[in-house]
Formats: C-alpha cells, structure tokens, sequence
C-alpha cells in the first residue's frame, strides 16, 4: 500500500489549501484529492480502514513523495486519538505546520463557521465561552508539543503565513528540501487560491436550489457579470461578525502565553503584537 510520506497537519484557515495546491502541482509528489481526509482524526472515517486511506494514492508512481492535508489533525482536545494513530500507521512520516497570526486564526475560522451557519453567537460570546476551541486550535505551542514529544522537532517543519506573503520562494523552496523534493522548487504562480475567505457566500437553500434547474450553467453565461454580482451580494451580507477591540485584547493575554513557548522554540521573542513583522522577516526554524 502507498501511505503519506508527509502530512500538512494545520492550521485552519492558514493557507494550507494554497500549500497543499502547489505541492500537488509538482512533478514527484502526489497529494490526495479531496485535500483533507480525515482519516487519522474522525474516527467515523477511521473506521473505513487503512485500505481506504492507501486507495487515494494508489495512482502514485513509485518514486513520488505522497501526501493529505488535514487541519483536524492539529485540533486538540477534539481530537485526542491523532497521533496514537499516525505513529501506528505512518512511524516515518513528516509533518508540515502553518502559523497564521492567532487572533486573524481566529477570526477567519469563526467566519467559516458563521458562513456555514454552523453557529448564531456572535464573536465575543463564542469566544468567551461558547465555543473554547476556536481558542485552542490557535494555541500553537499547546498543539505542537505532543508532536515533538513523539515525532521530535525536526520531523516538523514550521511555515508562516506571514513569510508566505514575503517570500513564496523561499517558502516553498524550504518545504520542498525538507520533504526531500528534488524538482522544481520555485512557487508556481499560475496555482489559484480556491479558499479566499472574504469571497464566501452565506449558506442558502434558495440558492442552492437554483443550481438544480436544468440547463443553470448555460443560461448562467447568459448573464451579464453586473448582474450576477447584484445577485450574490445578497449572501454575501455586510454585517458579517467581527471581534472587538475589547475581546482582541483579552485574546492578546492569552495567545501572548502560548506565544511565549513558542518563540522559545524559535529563538525570538514572540506576542501578538510582533507577530506578523517577526515572522515575515526571515525564515524561523526550531533551536531546540
């Protein structure tokens, strides 16, 4: 059975789409479609088997590097079976971590929800208490540690999203010699970002429903672009939640005691403030 060499394990809503889309770009390596499988994680998937997990590289050629992209698999405390589970079935793998600014995380992961109407709270009281995790999965020292106390820290290469913006070069020129890629390993531009967020449309059964009208694709090409903007403004609404100042700073105090941990890692002094011009400036590595 062909199994991942590498795992994109998170975080949400830190580019790890654009990543996992211009690694499957490249000759010698083959990523799973869909990009996320869950199969590590939920255990309903889990139950599928390993057999179903190998099928989505079954078409890989012997020589390419393999690997998913799964945001789950850095969601603690939902999902505490993780990496029991990859050590059991991919001992040698490695593991990619996206960092994104925590409360940006943050933010973007409660519109999604918001988007997918999962949720009606509004963003301070999710936060506050109504849904703890979107704090957790942003808490990245907490997720990482149990990781490095079973894989080690070289077997997790750490990317930003800041450094990302700075420098696509350097960025995926580094993933690409720490899973030992050999090809190309300059950023392809012509990949698109599927997963802008400031794009998404409000979940609605109208509209869903419209895409089920025969000949929908045809006659939508008839329509003038003005016009099909006017019609999905309407879900896309502008009173979209957003944190306030006074929940921003509270966020603060709290990413801030992770970020402590982490930047000890690294070798910088790491807060909330700092965060995106520290580690947009250079790469960082672990020091550990």
């Amino acid at each position: 059975m062909r199994l991942p060499d590498f795992i994109i394990i998170g975080a949400m809503k830190s580019a790890t789409s654009t990543l996992h889309d211009q690694l499957a770009a490249r000759d010698g390596i083959t990523m799973s479609s869909p990009k996320e499988l869950y199969f590590m994680s939920d255990d309903p998937v889990y139950a599928k088997g390993i057999e179903w997990y190998a099928s989505h590289f079954a078409d890989a050629a012997d020589t390419d590097l393999c690997g998913e992209s799964t945001t789950h698999y850095t969601k603690l405390p939902t999902y505490p079976k993780t990496i029991d589970r990859i050590a059991k079935h991919l001992p040698d793998a490695r593991f990619i971590y996206v960092m994104r600014h925590p409360i940006d995380r943050l933010e973007s992961a409660f519109l999604h929800m918001w988007f997918e109407k999962e949720t009606t709270l509004s963003f301070d009281d999710a936060v506050a208490g109504g849904i703890p995790e979107l704090v957790d999965y942003g808490r990245y020292a907490y997720q990482l540690e149990p990781w490095f106390d079973r894989f080690g820290h070289d077997r997790v290469h750490p990317v930003f999203v800041d450094r990302l913006r700075a420098d696509q070069n350097d960025v995926i020129a580094r993933v690409c010699e720490f899973l030992g890629h050999d090809g190309d390993r300059s950023w392809i531009h012509d990949v698109a970002d599927n997963n802008v967020s400031t794009e998404r449309l409000q979940q609605s059964a109208a509209r869903d429903r419209m895409k089920t009208i025969p000949f929908y694709e045809s006659a939508r090409k008839l329509v003038p672009e003005t016009a099909i903007e006017r019609i999905r403004s309407r879900w896309r609404p502008d009173d979209r939640p957003s944190v306030s100042d006074e929940q921003r700073a509270s966020l603060a105090e709290i990413f801030d005691a992770d970020l402590v941990t982490l930047g000890q890692w690294l070798g910088v002094d790491l807060t909330c403030d700092n965060f995106s011009d520290v580690t947009a400036t250079r790469h960082l590595g672990w020091t550990l």
